[in-house]
């Protein structure tokens, strides 16, 4: 495994492939308030690519191709948060989509534990550490351990997505998860919209 850290941008003529496993780290969980930090991505080789956001930058005109190419397949773990960070970063909504915590509690219904670690434990067989997750992102220079535990985030998003495909349709549930997929986009956008917590399709 390599990290290969960039600033501000991926690199001209970067090509990760047709599927890009993608997360994001920021300086806390709300995106209208918390800046985005770094975007790290893997094309599934086993290496990752990150890129640190400046403070106050507004644009990354490689990376936000590569969020609205229709041919790339973009996969995220809880990518409702992702997808309105990158948004209201860039203004860049992601799309094609895909979400393996979705994909979780579509076919796991046995337990009420989705979390990437638990993920990558149970159908991986790896342990992952999250020792870094509250460290401060908005660090000029980020630490060894830091990128580490960043490329952590996407570097089996691959497998779990093959691996929940299988599930998906075991349980005949390959539809229904896409039509979720499909939608993650616009409920991205109904966070940033002011409409974070309610539910739009409730009766009251």
């Amino acid at each position: 495994m390599a990290n290969h850290l960039y600033q501000n941008d991926l690199p001209d003529g970067l090509d990760l492939g047709p599927i890009v496993a993608i997360d994001c780290e920021t300086m806390g969980l709300k995106p209208r308030r918390d800046r985005l930090c770094l975007v790290q991505m893997s094309g599934g080789d086993g290496n990752c690519h990150l890129v640190q956001v400046a403070k106050g930058q507004s644009s990354a005109p490689n990376l936000t191709a590569m969020l609205k190419d229709p041919a790339v397949l973009k996969l995220f773990h809880y990518g409702r948060f992702d997808i309105a960070a990158l948004a209201h970063a860039f203004g860049a909504v992601a799309a094609p989509v895909y979400c393996t915590k979705i994909a979780s509690r579509l076919v796991r219904t046995y337990t009420d534990r989705h979390g990437l670690r638990t993920l990558v434990q149970e159908m991986v067989g790896t342990d992952i550490s999250k020792h870094q997750q509250q460290s401060d992102w908005g660090a000029k220079t980020l630490t060894a351990a830091q990128l580490d535990y960043a490329a952590s985030d996407v570097l089996y998003l691959h497998k779990l997505r093959e691996a929940f495909e299988v599930k998906l349709a075991r349980e005949g549930r390959s539809e229904m998860a896409q039509a979720c997929f499909d939608f993650l986009p616009m409920r991205a956008q109904l966070d940033l919209a002011g409409w974070p917590e309610q539910d739009i399709f409730s009766h009251s």
